[in-house]
Protein backbone atom coordinates (compact mmCIF):
# COMPACT_ATOMS: atom_id res chain seq x y z
CA UNK A 1 0.00 0.00 0.00
CA UNK A 2 1.45 3.40 -0.72
CA UNK A 3 2.27 6.24 1.53
CA UNK A 4 -0.44 9.12 1.67
CA UNK A 5 1.98 12.20 0.87
CA UNK A 6 1.55 15.02 3.81
CA UNK A 7 1.54 18.73 2.48
CA UNK A 8 2.68 21.54 4.22
CA UNK A 9 0.60 24.68 4.28
CA UNK A 10 2.23 27.81 3.29
CA UNK A 11 0.42 31.51 3.14
CA UNK A 12 1.64 33.83 0.56
CA UNK A 13 2.24 37.59 1.44
CA UNK A 14 -1.45 38.55 -0.33
CA UNK A 15 -3.32 35.89 1.16
CA UNK A 16 -2.12 37.21 4.95
CA UNK A 17 -2.71 40.47 3.78
CA UNK A 18 -6.15 39.13 3.31
CA UNK A 19 -6.65 37.37 5.78
CA UNK A 20 -5.87 40.92 8.17
CA UNK A 21 -8.09 42.62 6.12
CA UNK A 22 -10.86 40.27 7.20
CA UNK A 23 -10.27 40.13 10.54
CA UNK A 24 -10.33 44.09 10.79
CA UNK A 25 -13.53 44.18 9.03
CA UNK A 26 -15.00 41.15 11.80
CA UNK A 27 -13.66 43.22 14.30
CA UNK A 28 -15.18 46.33 13.55
CA UNK A 29 -18.46 45.37 12.40
CA UNK A 30 -18.81 42.09 14.52
CA UNK A 31 -18.31 40.24 17.62
CA UNK A 32 -14.54 38.17 18.18
CA UNK A 33 -16.55 35.45 18.21
CA UNK A 34 -17.29 36.04 14.83
CA UNK A 35 -12.94 36.20 14.42
CA UNK A 36 -12.78 33.06 15.94
CA UNK A 37 -15.07 31.25 13.94
CA UNK A 38 -13.05 32.80 10.90
CA UNK A 39 -9.58 31.52 12.12
CA UNK A 40 -11.83 28.15 13.01
CA UNK A 41 -12.66 27.25 9.60
CA UNK A 42 -9.33 28.04 8.20
CA UNK A 43 -7.37 25.77 10.48
CA UNK A 44 -10.48 23.23 9.31
CA UNK A 45 -9.40 24.13 5.94
CA UNK A 46 -6.07 23.35 5.94
CA UNK A 47 -6.65 19.66 7.69
CA UNK A 48 -8.74 19.27 4.83
CA UNK A 49 -6.05 19.77 1.96
CA UNK A 50 -3.20 18.39 3.65
CA UNK A 51 -4.74 15.10 3.38
CA UNK A 52 -7.02 15.77 0.13
CA UNK A 53 -4.98 18.60 -1.71
CA UNK A 54 -7.15 18.36 -4.83
CA UNK A 55 -10.51 18.09 -3.19
CA UNK A 56 -11.68 21.55 -4.52
CA UNK A 57 -11.77 22.56 -8.45
CA UNK A 58 -9.24 23.58 -9.83
CA UNK A 59 -9.34 26.53 -12.73
CA UNK A 60 -7.75 25.11 -15.91
CA UNK A 61 -5.57 28.17 -16.89
CA UNK A 62 -3.74 28.66 -13.66
CA UNK A 63 -3.79 25.48 -12.00
CA UNK A 64 -5.82 27.85 -9.21
CA UNK A 65 -7.99 26.11 -7.31
CA UNK A 66 -11.11 27.29 -5.21
CA UNK A 67 -12.20 26.56 -1.63
CA UNK A 68 -15.81 28.07 -0.99
CA UNK A 69 -15.52 27.78 2.61
CA UNK A 70 -18.40 29.47 3.65
CA UNK A 71 -21.28 31.75 2.17
CA UNK A 72 -18.86 34.74 2.88
CA UNK A 73 -15.17 32.87 2.65
CA UNK A 74 -13.71 31.58 -0.55
CA UNK A 75 -9.60 30.23 -0.33
CA UNK A 76 -7.82 29.95 -3.61
CA UNK A 77 -4.43 27.84 -3.55
CA UNK A 78 -1.79 26.28 -5.47
CA UNK A 79 -0.64 22.32 -4.65
CA UNK A 80 3.12 22.29 -5.38
CA UNK A 81 4.97 18.76 -5.22
CA UNK A 82 5.52 19.22 -1.34
CA UNK A 83 3.28 22.05 -0.05
CA UNK A 84 0.09 24.03 -0.82
CA UNK A 85 0.48 27.56 -1.23
CA UNK A 86 -2.10 29.62 -0.48
CA UNK A 87 -2.98 32.25 -2.83
CA UNK A 88 -5.43 34.32 -1.55
CA UNK A 89 -8.75 34.16 1.38
CA UNK A 90 -11.18 36.52 -0.07
CA UNK A 91 -14.41 37.76 1.59
CA UNK A 92 -17.04 37.21 -0.88
CA UNK A 93 -18.81 40.54 0.31
CA UNK A 94 -15.86 42.30 -1.85
CA UNK A 95 -16.58 44.63 -4.62
CA UNK A 96 -14.68 44.62 -7.75
CA UNK A 97 -12.21 47.15 -6.12
CA UNK A 98 -11.50 44.56 -3.64
CA UNK A 99 -12.87 46.54 -1.06
CA UNK A 100 -15.08 44.47 1.30
CA UNK A 101 -18.51 46.03 1.64
CA UNK A 102 -20.94 46.28 4.32
CA UNK A 103 -23.98 44.19 3.80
Amino acid sequence: MAEKKIFTVEYSKQSLENAKEIVNYLRKNFSEKEITNFYKVLADFEKIIILYPTIYSESKKKKVRKAVLSKVLSVYYLVKKKNISIVAILDNRWDETGKLNPQ
